[in-house]
């Protein structure tokens, strides 16, 4: 979702006319991004707990008030909620890479798209997509290599036993038991193994791509 969120929001925007609408949208997406990471697990415990924001939202709109609970402590809803507001923080920053890619398209593609009656939305598939594609194919490489590094710092901000279960990730098991338990050895050595398996992951990601695309790091 964090990956396919910038390219879409950058796709359909590009389609917008007013020049004005998009500055402020652009400019609207991109603030998240610089609120501190403390904040936002912060804001979303606030939001989210008993008699937080959502519950009393939910309240008003007729749900019991015996009924309200701490999100973020129900192991139903941790994943959505750690997704959802890692896209609302980063997908506005993110888009600025494959705007910069839309700009480097050839104007007279979309004319000579035009001549031959496509509408915007098949200029945007034929043409823009096209045209942007090699952008894509490096940053899903890129991310492909930071698979194993997902972003520990919020996971360890947000979760609690409760939701071991679902929140749990290899950095914050690694976490837990290389640095509260002073097991250097043990998070030294799944550091290692974590840095070998995302450099088989990008040497295979971009093996796979030059043979498909002919797009690759290197």
């Amino acid at each position: 979702f964090d990956f396919v969120t910038p390219i879409l929001f950058a796709l359909f925007l590009n389609e917008v006319i007013s020049t004005r609408f998009k500055r402020v949208v652009q400019t609207a997406t991109y603030l998240p991004h610089f609120i501190s990471l403390v904040v936002i697990c912060g804001l979303l415990s606030m939001f989210l707990q008993k008699e937080g924001l959502i519950n009393q939202l939910l309240v008003m709109l007729g749900m019991s008030p015996e009924a309200t609970k701490n999100f973020l402590s129900d192991p139903r809803y941790f994943r959505f909620l750690y997704v959802l507001s890692g896209v609302w923080q980063n997908f506005g920053w993110s888009s600025i890479v494959y705007f910069a890619a839309i700009t480097n398209i050839d104007p007279q593609l979309y004319e000579a798209a035009s001549v031959d009656g496509a509408g915007r939305f098949r200029k945007m598939w034929s043409v823009t997509l096209p045209g942007i594609a090699p952008t894509v194919i490096v940053m899903l490489i890129m991310a492909i290599g930071g698979l194993m590094n997902l972003g520990h710092e919020k996971i360890i901000l947000l979760y609690n036993p409760q939701t071991y279960e679902t929140a749990d990730i290899i950095a914050s098991y690694v976490y837990r038991r290389g640095i509260v338990e002073n097991n250097y050895s043990f998070a030294t050595a799944v550091g290692l193994f974590n840095t070998m398996i995302n450099f088989v992951l990008v040497l295979a990601a971009n093996k796979i791509s030059r043979r498909v695309s002919e797009t690759s790091l290197w």
